[in-house]
């Protein structure tokens, strides 16, 4: 009875957000699978999407320390507004500067010394956190350095940590910057998915906004929503640009994109989720303060039931070429291009 009184209660509020009679309503929760007719609450999820306060200098103790302490005020905050999973931006828990890290510095770019690097302090942090995320019963996705053996570049990676407090998996980004390839990380290799509660999720990270075959990826491997995390630095107004390229990521490939980047990047772009039909549906403060902002991932709205059932589907056939064999079929003029 509680289950078909949720469902009465979710078809009524759909019904009265986009004026269809309750029949018609009713129809957006059948099951499309199997063809038994039967009806199921569409699946739904509370993600909180954050800003941080960006460290740049792995060798000072005390400011690693203060990015994971701050990243574990904020996973408290997304737990008390119900969130399933709290998804943190690129380097939550140091993001080294170039010149920092530069053998040729302070003034020069040069191969990065990671010696340099606190591991043991962010390895330890990074273990309070998973601990953190298990007795919160909270899945967490944030940005880190990833250790390999010396004297192989570390990885630029997200950290999937499971509501057990255990790494599932990890992301490493894939297509890096000339500073990033050319004197401080090692390129990854794969895309990577993980899912909660039926919903399936892929990670991007850095400047892969910048590209699309990134995020078309991840529509072919079924995503439903793409996290994508970035310190928003590099040229100026680099945040807006990627702000700009994941609204379009979202809405060319239906589904939804949490855009994860420091707090110090808000005035110009906040964090946010973009819907699949390519619409920020919220975002963080713009005014350069450490913040969070929960969302629930789910297809009440028309304009996203209408993304994932209709336009999803059909880019798909179109992207796949299915239609030109079926209306062109060894038509001598459709080979002759040279004439009228």
């Amino acid at each position: 009875m509680t289950a078909n009184k949720n469902l009465k209660r979710r078809v009524r509020a759909r019904a009265a957000k986009t004026g269809e009679s309750y029949t018609t309503a009713l129809r957006h929760f059948r099951s499309t699978a199997g063809g038994d007719g039967k009806v199921s609450a569409a699946k739904a999820m509370r993600l909180a999407v954050a800003q941080t306060t960006l460290r740049d200098d792995p060798r000072r103790i005390d400011e690693l320390r203060e990015a994971a302490c701050e990243v574990r005020r904020l996973m408290l905050r997304a737990h008390d507004e119900g969130a399933k999973l709290a998804h943190f931006p690129e380097g939550a828990t140091c993001s080294p500067h170039k010149l920092v890290m530069s053998i040729d510095g302070p003034n020069t770019v040069g191969p990065s010394d990671w010696d340099r690097f606190e591991w043991t302090v962010v390895h330890d942090e990074l273990a309070n956190t998973a601990e953190l995320a298990a007795r919160l019963k909270l899945w967490t996705v944030l940005g880190s350095v990833h250790q390999l053996t010396p004297p192989t570049r570390p990885y630029n990676s997200l950290y999937v940590i499971s509501d057990q407090g255990v790494v599932v998996t990890r992301y490493d980004e894939r297509l890096l910057s000339n500073t990033k390839i050319s004197y401080m990380y090692s390129p990854g290799a794969a895309p990577v998915t993980f899912d909660v509660d039926g919903f399936r999720f892929g990670c991007a990270l850095g400047m892969e906004a910048h590209y699309p075959e990134v995020f078309g990826e991840y529509e072919r491997l079924d995503v439903d929503c793409v996290l994508f995390s970035s310190t928003g630095e590099g040229k100026p107004g680099g945040a807006q640009a990627f702000a700009t390229e994941v609204q379009g990521h979202a809405a060319a490939n239906s589904y939804w994109v949490s855009f994860s980047v420091g707090a110090q990047q808000s005035p110009i772009a906040s964090a946010g989720v973009v819907s699949p039909g390519g619409k920020w549906v919220a975002r963080c403060p713009a005014d350069g303060t450490p913040a969070i902002v929960v969302v629930d991932l789910d297809d009440d709205s028309a304009e996203v039931a209408a993304a994932l059932q209709t336009a999803r589907p059909w880019r798909r056939r179109a992207r796949a070429g299915l239609y030109v064999p079926h209306f062109v079929r060894a038509d001598p003029r459709s080979d002759d291009r040279a004439t009228f």
